[in-house]
This record gives C-alpha cells, structure tokens and sequence, in this order.
C-alpha cells in the first residue's frame, strides 16, 4: 500500500493542491497510470530519485543561466543557447534547462580508482563527480581572448600511450591553447592534472579559471581561497587545487559582480572570496612571451593514498591481459582501444555504465558490460564484480538493483553462465544456492499458463528496459527469463542434478508459452516480427525483442520472426544507417544499432558493415558514444555523455566479427571486412576467449592468391568445429583439430 492510498493521506494532498489552484496529483497519477499495463510497480524509485535531481538542476539552470549570457558558460550552453546555433532550443515555458544537445565526455582516470574525472568537447575538466570545473583560457595583451567553448577551431584527441590523455587544441589568429588532462599516481594516491601550454603572437597571458558549473549545468561554489604562496586555491575547505608555478595575477568575483572573466583586466588583485549564492568564480594569471611555447599545470588530489595503493604501471598490467585487435583500419582500431580502455576505467569493483550520469549500478547494463570484459580477457574485472551480485540478492532470491525490472534474474544468471564457460570452471559455491533461488524466483514470478490471455505465462507488467516504453508485458523479460532458466539449469547440472532438471523443465515450459503469445501477436499483427510486448503494435520497442538472437541465441539465425523484426526496424526505425529510438531516447543509438548488427552478421546479411560504420562513424572524436545521439547535432541529447554499454557493445561486435559461438561450433572470420584484405599486412585478434577456450586468429593477405587464417587455441577439453567464413571467400569447415585454412575466392 502506497502512502497515497491511506484515505487521509489522499484528502490532505488534494485539498492542498486544489485550494493553490494546482491540478489534483492523485487523479493525475491515477490518469498516468491507465497508459500502462496493470502492475505491481510503478516507475523505479531508483529512476524518479535520479530523475528529480537531473531537474532540479535544471530549474537552478533557468535560473541562472538564462539571466547571464555574458559570463563564459560550458559548450553545450554556449551552442544551446545560440539562436544563430543549430543546437539552440527556444526556453519559453521550460520548466528547466537541461543540456540536450551536446551531453558529451571522456572520462579519465585510473585502473581501480573510483573517481572518474570527466572532460568536455572543448577540455572543460571537472574532477569530481557532480562538481565544479576547471577551463583555460588565453588573454592577450591587446584584449583578444581565446575562450575554448566559443572557439570555432578545436581539435580534440584521446591518447592511450601513458594512460589515458584528453588533448584538447584551441585556436583563433595569433593564439593557440593545448589542454591536456589526465590521471596519474603520486605516492600511491591519484592526482587528475590539467596542463595548459600556450603560444601566442604577442605577450599574453594564461587564465586558469575556476567555474561553477560543468557538463550539466550549475555546480556551486561557496568559497575560494589563494594561498599565501600564491600557488593553491582551497575551494570550499575541501578540494584543493595546486599550481606548478605561482599566480602572478588573480582574479575573484561573486554572482553580483559578474563573471570573473569580466574582471580579468582589473588592477586589483583578491586573495580569495565568497559568493552568497554559490556562484564565486576565481581567475589565476600566468605570464606568456610572444612566440615561446609556455606551460602551467594544475593538480588536483582525487583521494588520500588506499589501503592498497595504486601502482603507477597499472595501464601496462592491464593492456597486457587483455585481448587485442591490430588490423589496417586505424579508425576501428582506435575505437576498439578506446573501449577497452572504457570497461577497464568503469570497472573498479562495480560495474559502471558511465562515469557521471551513470556512475550507478544496474544488472542490465552490468551484464552486457561484463560480458564486454569477458569477451576482452579481462576476466579478473569481470570475475570481481560477478562476486559482488549475491548481496544484491534479496532473500526471495530475487535480483534487484531497481524494483519492478523482471529482466535482471535473467541477466544474472546467464552472466555467470557465460564467466564459467570462458574460464572452464565450475560454479563457484558460494554462486550455488544464489543461482537456485535466482532461477525459482523466475518460476515463481511467471504469471499462470491458463488464463487465456495474450500474457498468459510471462512475466508479470514491469518497467523493464526504460525505453521500451510505461509498464507492460515485455518480451525482453522473458527472453531473459527462459535464458536464466536455461543458465540455472547448466550451471547446477554437476551438483544438484534434481534441481537442474526442474530449471531446465521450466524453461522450456516458459518457451512454449512465449512462443504461443508470439503466435498470437503474428496473427494479431498480419507478420512474424515480434512486437516488444503482446499488446503492442510495432515501434521502435520491437528493439528489445532481439534480444532471443543476440545476445541470447534462443533461436536459430534465420528464424523468421527474427529476420522480420529486423526489417521492421530498419525500414521504420533506423535514420542513415543508425537506429533511432523514438521513446525516452529520442536519439540515434550506438549500442542499439549494434544489437541490429550482431543479429544481421549471424544471419550471414552483409548490411551488418553498413550499420557497423555508421557507429564507426558516429563516434567522439575521443572514441566514445553518449547513450542517444541528436540527428542533428551529432551531440549526446539523452544518458551519460561516455555511454561504457555502448563501449562494450563495440568489443563484442569487433570480437564476434573474428569469432563466435554457434551451438557447438566456433564461427571464425564472418565479419572480418573484406576491405581489410586488400592491405598486404597481417591481421590479428586475440587471444580470445570463447566457452571451448582461447584463441588467437591471425589473416594474412596474399594479394592475387588466396587469404591464409591460422588459429592458436588453448582449448578446456579438446578442440571444438570450426567453420571460416572470411568475406568473399568460400566457406571452409574443419573439425579434425586443424589450425589453419587457405580462403579460395566464392564462386559468383
């Protein structure tokens, strides 16, 4: 019983709403609830609490922002509130301003460290989560400012040589600023440093900036002090920020006085301030000679040192274990590196699916995203985080990161599936009893078989995936739901085999009821293609029913309710190439595209290329995708600007690309492009795992003669079937412990 239902309670509410001349909430809610399926469970608590602070943030926005278009605000409100923009968005009765357009960022950071300091397309570097940000910028002599969110000329780069390094290049006539930000260890502890170089036409200087605001939008600041040394800002009595070289300027403002940049120019010089409101902002000054490349750094203590210190030759242990793609398309490789670099950052215990908006635990996101660092060799990230899910299981047995999602037992049990096929091992002990009640919690939470209704069977209405639309009977659940069943019932086949059988009893019990309420919506809807729901027409929903092809494999790859959803999709739903989900999204999809590409590339359909390379192609220029991409703009609108499912997604379609599995067979080279032959250079992957073992593939062009793969495996038991299927080349099939073929030229 919600408090809203106690009688009292329903009273005091609407009569307080209506004597203030507000709507009823108790009729709205009531009306709200009517565009969903009936259901145990609203909107996750979890999602409201998250969705409330991402708008009171924006009403603060509107507040501010709006009212102060001469102080130097971050890109995206620089480019939002452009009427000249193709980003601007009229305010009118908004409510709050949010960022829309451009919701895009790296994050930085270290093997293990739980701080994920982000930075902006035009270097804004915010060090902690949620907080203030640091900008540079270059005056001259003459009053010319380089402000890098209003720049025209930037050039942004991710480096991974050391680390990990955002460079960020800034340029207008006479004047050039480089940031670079990154993450190192300093006596066990991390330290985010932003270095600001500078090379100007004539005497100028550099401004490192304190504001009060980042990514999303206002992030207060109280207090800012310089200290005696002229070499630390103390912000707030607890962050400090540490200069490689005294100030010899310095500059600090108030809300009601304006921006500080307004007042770089002023003669008089404050050792610190405060601002009422939380909008202080603060100017350090450092000298620069015309035509002399100079430099000042800035750092920033994440943390005091761990218990376990953090080890400056982490990366290198790291980039060591993993599994690695070299291959002649620099842009693939870089994006594969990237991510990579994606799942080892946002996995220091948990899984994160990003570093800010994010930065929180979801089993959904989980489960792909250790599957990312399975497939990448990364085995002891995923096998720690896996440790961590039994805690998060109530005594029902039920999975819970958010009330009312029925897909995470699914998830849960068919991740841990997957770590003990790759690994070859057993089900750990401590997983057995968590993965029993997991699976009878599935059995139980399924809904009669013999009510006669399209749900008949399947899970209950809940709010699954958010962006499949309100409460309703998902097909995504139950696909999880059968595929956790199935994982249950393998995963406890050599230790409690009576409980095997009745796990793999019931989830061909759930198939067939699935099946039939497919059978149903095939009939309602005149095609095969399977709506997200059974009381849905088909939309951009339809996406989470892909799920029975990739990455669950509960159907063949031509199925034709499969290969007719997809084809819904990409002749309603897709725009150039990329997947538009038009609920709650409202934004092209990376991972989502891929999803449609990994069921294309099993079904042997070429157009996976061509959804491949638009997500190749709508990549940041730092190698990462925000969850939902503006058409328009190219710029993140929806979710975390450094979206890490979608990085994962990347290194499953680049792994499934060389290798895959497919029943008891290992498919090699299916998706390898054809015009990566056509470089006389080796291309190599691995080592990779895969449930029969690891192995390392490696293709060797021979231009005018036929292709050369050999395979190196390192097999659980012995070597699997093996069928190589490199593009334009007939299909070769080897099941004699054989490690290599020669690719001979497809017939027209």
């Amino acid at each position: 019983m919600t408090l809203l239902n106690w009688l009292p309670w329903r009273f005091i509410v609407r009569h307080a709403a209506r004597s203030h001349g507000f709507l009823d909430p108790v009729a709205l809610l009531a009306r709200l609830h009517r565009f969903a399926q009936p259901s145990e469970v609203g909107e996750p608590v979890e999602l409201l609490r998250a969705g409330v602070v991402f708008h009171a943030r924006g009403l603060i926005n509107s507040r501010v922002i709006q009212h102060n278009l001469d102080w130097v605000w971050p890109y995206w409100i620089e480019r939002q509130f452009d009427p000249r923009d193709i980003s601007f968005i009229p305010r009118a009765f908004s409510i709050t301003h949010v960022n829309l357009t451009h919701r895009n960022w790296t994050a930085i950071g270290h093997p293990d460290c739980q701080e994920l300091p982000i930075v902006d397309p035009r270097g804004l570097l915010t060090p902690f989560l949620d907080g203030w940000s640091l900008d540079g910028w270059l005056l001259a002599k003459d009053g010319r400012c380089l402000l890098p969110s209003r720049a025209v000329d930037c050039r942004q780069t991710q480096d991974f040589s050391t680390g990990v390094c955002i460079t960020t290049e800034t340029r207008a006539a006479g004047l050039l600023l480089t940031g670079k930000a990154w993450v190192q260890i300093e006596s066990g502890a991390a330290v985010c440093k932003l270095e600001l170089t500078a090379q100007t036409d004539e005497d100028a200087w550099i401004v490192l900036a304190l504001r009060p605001g980042n990514p999303e939008g206002v992030s207060f600041i109280n207090e800012v002090r310089l200290s005696e040394t002229r070499d630390t800002w103390t912000v707030d009595d607890d962050r400090r920020i540490h200069f490689s070289t005294p100030a010899e300027r310095h500059h600090v403002s108030d809300y009601h006085h304006g921006d500080v940049y307004i007042h770089l120019s002023d003669r008089d010089d404050q050792q610190g301030g405060a601002c009422s409101v939380g909008m202080a902002t603060a100017a350090a000054l450092f000298p620069v000679k015309a035509g002399i490349r100079q430099s000042i750094t800035a750092s920033i203590p994440l943390a005091d040192a761990a218990d376990t210190p953090l080890a400056d030759d982490d990366w290198e242990t790291e980039r060591r274990q993993h599994c690695a793609l070299r291959c002649p398309e620099p842009h693939y490789q870089f994006l594969y590196d990237a991510a990579i670099t994606s799942l080892i950052l946002h996995s220091p215990d948990d899984v994160y699916p990003g570093p800010y908006t994010y930065k929180r635990f979801w089993f959904r996101d989980a489960a792909f995203i250790i599957h990312g660092l399975l497939c990448a060799g990364l085995t002891a990230r995923a096998e720690r985080a896996l440790a961590r899910f039994p805690d998060r299981q109530t005594t029902l047995g039920y999975f819970r990161s958010q009330e009312g999602e029925w897909d995470s037992n699914g998830e849960v049990l068919w991740i841990m599936r997957r770590f003990c096929e790759f690994t070859g091992t057993a089900l750990p002990v401590e997983w057995r009893e968590p993965v029993r009640r997991g699976a009878r919690w599935i059995m139980r939470k399924r809904l009669a078989d013999d009510t006669g209704t399209p749900h008949a069977g399947l899970l209950p209405a809940g709010f699954s995936a958010e962006h499949l639309g309100p409460n309703d009977y998902y097909f995504w659940d139950d696909f999880w739901g059968i595929a956790g069943l199935h994982a249950a019932a393998a995963l406890t086949a050599d230790v409690d085999a009576e409980s095997s059988a009745s796990f793999a009893a019931a989830g061909d019990e759930f198939a067939g009821a699935v099946d039939r309420s497919l059978a149903g919506s095939a009939q309602r809807l005149g095609r095969p293609a399977m709506p997200a729901s059974p009381y849905r027409r088909l939309d951009a929903g339809a996406i989470g029913s892909l799920a029975i092809g990739y990455p669950l494999q509960l159907c063949a790859a031509d199925d034709p309710r499969l290969l007719d959803s997809v084809e819904f999709l990409l002749e309603r739903c897709f725009l150039d190439n990329a997947f538009f989900q038009d609920m709650i999204h409202s934004g092209l999809n990376a991972y989502l595209t891929l999803h449609v590409a990994q069921v294309l590339l099993r079904a042997n359909d070429p157009r996976y290329l061509e959804l491949m390379d638009q997500v190749a192609a709508l990549a940041t220029p730092t190698g990462q995708w925000p969850e939902a991409i503006h058409p328009a703009t190219g710029g993140g609108c929806m979710g975390d600007g450094h979206h890490v499912w979608a990085s994962a997604e990347w290194v499953l379609m680049v792994r499934n690309c060389f290798v895959r599995e497919e029943g008891e067979r290992l498919i090699l080279c299916a998706g390898v492009p054809a015009r990566w032959l056509e470089h006389n250079q080796p291309i190599v992957f691995g080592p990779a795992p895969t449930r029969f073992g690891r192995l390392t593939i490696t293709i060797t062009p021979q231009p005018g003669q036929p292709a050369r793969v050999e395979w190196h495996g390192e097999w659980h038991k012995s070597a699997p079937s093996i069928e190589v299927r490199l593009a334009g080349c007939t299909p070769v099939s080897v099941a004699d412990g054989t490690h290599h073929v020669v690719c001979q030229q497809a017939s027209l």
